[in-house]
C-alpha cells in the first residue's frame, strides 16, 4: 500500500490522525505501520462510531447440570472413559495465556508471577503441575497449546525454555499467537502506542479456536487425532486439566460440550452463569440476571440459577470447526488505554478513555447445541488471580492453595 492508499483508506474511515507522523518514519517503520493498518477490522471501529447497542437476549430458563452427588457416584466410571480417550490421544489441552499481570505488579505475562512465599512457585508451574498429576495416571503425555499474545509472546516462551517447562516435555508444547484489535477513544479514532504503533490489545478469549486455525494448528489437530479440546485460563491456579471423570462425564451425556462450574455462594453472587437460552446453552453475565432469575428456587430450596462458570471448557473439535465461521458478538469494553498524543507525549490516563473490543469463550456455548454443567468443589478447583489483593486476589489464591497442601 502506497502513501496515496494509505491516505484515502484513512479518510474513508475517517482516521487521517494516524498520518501525523508518518512523513518522519523510516522506510522500516513504514512498512510497520501499513502491515498493522492492513490488519484492522474496520468493523469495530464502526461499532465504536455508531454507539454500543444492547444485544437483544432471548428466553432464559435454568439448565440441568451435573451435581457433586452424581460425579461421586459415577467417578470411577467416568474416569475409566476419560483416561481411555487420553490414552488413545485423543485429548488436548489449550491455555489461554494472552493477558498481561499489570494488576498484579508485574509487568509481564501473568503465567510468570511468582505465587511462592518461601520459594519460587510460578502460575505456569502450577499449571504444569496439575496436568502432569493426570499424565502421570495416563501414563502418557497431553498434547499442550499455549495461546500468548503479541505482547507476551516472546518473554512466555523464554520464560518457559528457560525453567524446562517445568518438567514437561518440549514437543508435546505448541505455541500460538492471538489475534490483536485496535483500541479508540470514546468518539472511535484509533489511538497510538508510538510514532509507527497502533494501540493494540489481544481481542479476548474467543477467539482461540480461530487464532489455532490461522496459525495452522487445525492439521495439528487432525494429525494427532485430537477429538476435544480443553481450554482454559491461565489465572486460576487450582483448577484440574485435562481431568478424566470431566470428560468422561462430558462424552457420556453426550454433549458437544462442557463447562466447570461451581455452585453460587448467594443470589446476588458476581459470576457468570450457564443456563438456557431459547433452549440452548448459553451463559448470563450476572448483570443481565433479573432479582426474580437471582432469587428463584428448584424444590429442593436450591437456587435454579446456580452454576458459576469458571472458564474451564471441553470442547468437541468437529463441533467447534462447524461453527468457525460464525460471527462472534463483539464486547465493546471501557479501558484505560496509554496512548501518544500529536505533541509526541505518552499518556498514561487515570480515568477511562476509551474501548477495547474482546470476543469472549463463553459464547462459543450457544452456537452449540448441548453443554453439560460440571460442578466442582469451589475450594479445590477455583482459585482465580485477578487482582493483588482482596476478592479473587494473589492473597486468596494463596489461602486456597496451602488449604490443598501446595506448599508455598
Amino acid at each position: 500500500m502506497d502513501r496515496k492508499e494509505l491516505i484515502a483508506l484513512l479518510k474513508k474511515y475517517g482516521q487521517e490522525h494516524l498520518l501525523f507522523y508518518y512523513d518522519n518514519l523510516s522506510e522500516e517503520q513504514k512498512n510497520k505501520f501499513v502491515k498493522q493498518i492492513e490488519k484492522i477490522d474496520w468493523k469495530l471501529v464502526n461499532i465504536a462510531r455508531e454507539g454500543r447497542k444492547e444485544e437483544k437476549r432471548g428466553c432464559f430458563e435454568p439448565i440441568k447440570g451435573m451435581g457433586l452427588e452424581q460425579i461421586e457416584t459415577n467417578k470411577d466410571k467416568f474416569s475409566e472413559v476419560g483416561l481411555e480417550m487420553i490414552k488413545a490421544g485423543k485429548i488436548g489441552a489449550v491455555l489461554l495465556a494472552g493477558g498481561q499481570g499489570t494488576r498484579l505488579g508485574c509487568e509481564g505475562p501473568k503465567g510468570i508471577v511468582n505465587v511462592g512465599i518461601t520459594k519460587d512457585l510460578y502460575i505456569f508451574e502450577l499449571l504444569f503441575m496439575n496436568i502432569m498429576e493426570v499424565t502421570k495416571k495416563a501414563g502418557t503425555w497431553i498434547p499442550f497449546y499455549i495461546m500468548t499474545s503479541e505482547k507476551n509472546h516472546d518473554v512466555t516462551v523464554t520464560f518457559l525454555k528457560e525453567h524446562h517447562f517445568f518438567g514437561y516435555p518440549e514437543e508435546y508444547v505448541t505455541f500460538f499467537i492471538q489475534e490483536m484489535a485496535v483500541s479508540v477513544d470514546f468518539e472511535g479514532r484509533i489511538l497510538m502506542e508510538g510514532p509507527d504503533q497502533l494501540s493494540l490489545s489481544p481481542n479476548g478469549n474467543g477467539g482461540w479456536f480461530s487464532s489455532m486455525m490461522k496459525a495452522g494448528l487445525l492439521e495439528d489437530l487432525r494429525r494427532r487425532g485430537i477429538e476435544w479440546l480443553n481450554i482454559f485460563a491461565v489465572d486460576n491456579v487450582l483448577q484440574r486439566i485435562a481431568d478424566p471423570v470431566f470428560i468422561g462425564a462430558t462424552i457420556y451425556s453426550d454433549c458437544d460440550s462442557g463447562a466447570k462450574v461451581v455452585r453460587k455462594t448467594n443470589p446476588n453472587e458476581r459470576v457468570g452463569v450457564l443456563c438456557l437460552e431459547d433452549g440452548k446453552p448459553s451463559i448470563i453475565e450476572y448483570y443481565e440476571m433479573t432479582d426474580e432469575m437471582n432469587h428463584r428456587k428448584n424444590s429442593d430450596g436450591r437456587l435454579s440459577y446456580c452454576f458459576g462458570v469458571t472458564l474451564n471448557y471441553l470442547f468437541r473439535v468437529d463441533k467447534i470447526e462447524n461453527i468457525s465461521n460464525t460471527s462472534m458478538p463483539i464486547h465493546v469494553v471501557e479501558k484505560r488505554i496509554p496512548y501518544l498524543t500529536k505533541d509526541g507525549q505518552y499518556i498514561v490516563p487515570e480515568n477511562l478513555n476509551g474501548y477495547k473490543f474482546e470476543e469472549l469463550a463463553l459464547d462459543m456455548i450457544h452456537f452449540l447445541d448441548s453443554c453439560l454443567p460440571f460442578e466442582v468443589v469451589r475450594e479445590r478447583e477455583f482459585a482465580p488471580i485477578k487482582n493483588a489483593t482482596g476478592v479473587d486476589s494473589l492473597e486468596s489464591a494463596r489461602e486456597l492453595l496451602k488449604k490443598n497442601g501446595v506448599e508455598l
